[in-house]
């Protein structure tokens, strides 16, 4: 294609938000009119199963449950008036304590103010607001923020090594739907268990994002903690950050939460528009499908060319991949959908993995976002007329040419600035896209069977170890690997059990190691206990 038809082209395709400054390029990407003609029909259903999810159709039959985090930034839309003024009420409760403890009108025991916030949560109840501090946290915030995303006991003392000093100041969030997500409540007994160690109270310093009625809730309840905010049935955790699973954190950092909602709120009407040349997210799923021929036969790489974020490809990862992750669509057959996401930012990979995009496997296709404001104030002319800004700038445009002249495709997302207003309009975006895709392809786009597999595997590890002490500490001798099994009533799971043994050995727990580990038939196993 010559000059003259891409800017065609170009022109024909981009798309323009005048109330978000917002620019979508889908050019680059290499569909023709007869795919746009033959993807109508889908986009037509797409269009309409959407107008039903945000109507309250229970759109998750896995659960038996509705999807409405669109209501959270338009409480008009809840399906009842009940679900409206839930909503309402959480925004105000959440703005209110928030200000309440940057003024300091709450205050930890015996202390003039609270100077941190220690946030638990694993998945979306990290992802989402580890994204927005890192894109809209203030170089000074009233309370700095910190968090625990893991199981890793060695990341947990990290960070609290780092915190012992302002321990007596931390405000500590722990926030979990169920109450019984393991990683989050192995780093609340963490946290709970220095905080004891240094004589704290800590439900005097805790609040509970949770569901009503969890596990979590009724130990809050029970033992006073500060507040507990609501988490909803209708949210997962992937589309919760603008509910009080991000929207607290955020507000405890004086980020503007109203402003958040609203450019979300704004992005919303625009994707809601049933053309698909007007509309930005079905453009986007439009380009995804094209890329892998629905079924996911590229990767996406994220690449913003702005360093506040850098996080966003970390939370596209679980919007889209847990989404769309799917063994069978929603009739039952088998499918293996997906679309894998990576990426880091611009113009780091520059001196990265560009090397590999342009010349490599033609495996994926790219995602530039580019902010056109470069910084607060005017910009050091680092030669005549060109600044820090324009190199960034020549990176992107630089690279994307590069990789359109070697057959890659690349979407293109142009923000005027990273502010809080954009930056909910970005999240409803894909939200949006994501859901147009599922409904594309035949998907459930709202469970996660496999992650929930995941987690029943970890427990029967966890049940398999138990097996292996309770079998040594009735044995009074060492005992070989597959004695070991077979007294733990598990032969077929020797395996694990030999990773098992070395973890415990490792540390120093239980039992001991006889011989050399790297040879496991040689070993033998006794107990220490």
């Amino acid at each position: 294609m010559d000059a003259a038809d891409l800017w065609q082209r170009y022109k024909d395709w981009l798309y323009y938000h005048e109330g978000l400054g917002f620019y979508l390029d889908v050019s680059r990407m290499g569909f023709d009119q007869a795919f746009v003609a033959e993807m109508e029909p889908r986009f037509a259903k797409a269009f309409e199963d959407m107008a039903a999810l945000e109507a309250g159709a229970i759109a998750n039959p896995d659960e038996d449950r509705m999807v409405g985090h669109y209501w959270l930034r338009d409480a008009d839309l809840a399906p009842t008036p009940e679900l409206k003024q839930d909503i309402l009420e959480t925004l105000t409760s959440i703005e209110q304590f928030a200000s309440q403890v940057r003024t300091g009108g709450i205050v930890p025991p015996g202390q003039d103010r609270f100077t941190d916030v220690l946030s638990i949560g694993i998945g979306g109840s990290a992802l989402g607001p580890q994204f927005v501090a890192q894109a809209l946290g203030p170089d000074f915030p009233p309370l700095a923020i910190h968090f625990i995303d893991n199981t890793d006991p060695e990341g947990i003392d990290r960070l609290l090594a780092r915190l012992q000093d302002q321990l007596p100041t931390t405000l500590v969030i722990v926030t979990s739907k169920s109450g019984g997500t393991a990683e989050t409540r192995n780093g609340m007994v963490e946290v709970r268990t220095r905080f004891e160690e240094r004589g704290l109270d800590f439900p005097k310093q805790a609040v509970a994002v949770t569901g009503r009625g969890s596990k979590l809730e009724n130990q809050a309840l029970k033992e006073g903690w500060l507040a507990i905010f609501p988490m909803r049935d209708w949210v997962g955790g992937r589309t919760s950050e603008l509910s009080a699973v991000g929207l607290l954190p955020a507000a405890l950092q004086n980020i503007s939460i109203r402003s958040i909602l609203g450019g979300a709120k704004e992005m919303d009407a625009a994707t809601r528009v049933p053309d698909l040349r007007r509309n930005p997210a079905a453009l986007i799923a439009l380009a995804w499908y094209y890329a892998g021929n629905g079924k996911g036969e590229k990767d996406m790489v994220v690449l913003p060319y702005k360093d506040s974020l850098l996080l966003f490809s970390r939370y596209l990862q679980q919007l889209v991949m847990e989404s769309l992750g799917k063994e069978k669509d929603l009739d039952g057959n088998l499918v293996y959908q997906g679309i894998a996401v990576y990426g880091n930012k611009g113009s780091t990979d520059q001196h990265a993995y560009v090397q590999q995009l342009r010349e490599g496997v033609a495996s994926f296709f790219v995602t530039f976002i580019e902010v056109l404001k470069d910084r607060q104030g005017t910009s050091v002319e680092l030669e005549p007329d060109t600044t820090s800004g324009d190199y960034l700038f020549g990176f992107l445009q630089g690279t994307r040419k590069a990789l359109y002249e070697n057959s890659r495709g690349s979407i293109t997302l142009t923000l005027p600035e990273v502010n809080a207003h954009t930056v909910g309009a970005l999240i409803a975006l894909y939200e949006r896209a994501v859901g147009f895709y599922a409904s594309l392809v035949n998907i459930n786009a709202y469970h996660q069977p496999g992650v929930e597999a995941g987690k029943q595997a970890a427990a029967g590890v966890l049940d398999l170890q138990q097996a292996v002490l309770h079998a040594l500490a009735n044995s009074s001798e060492p005992l070989t690997l597959a004695a070991l099994a077979e007294r733990a009533g598990a032969p077929a799971e020797i395996e694990t059990i030999y990773a098992i043994v070395r973890h415990l050995h490792a540390n120093q727990r239980s039992l001991a190691i006889q011989g050399n580990p790297g040879h496991p038939d040689a070993i033998k196993v006794v107990s220490i206990a």
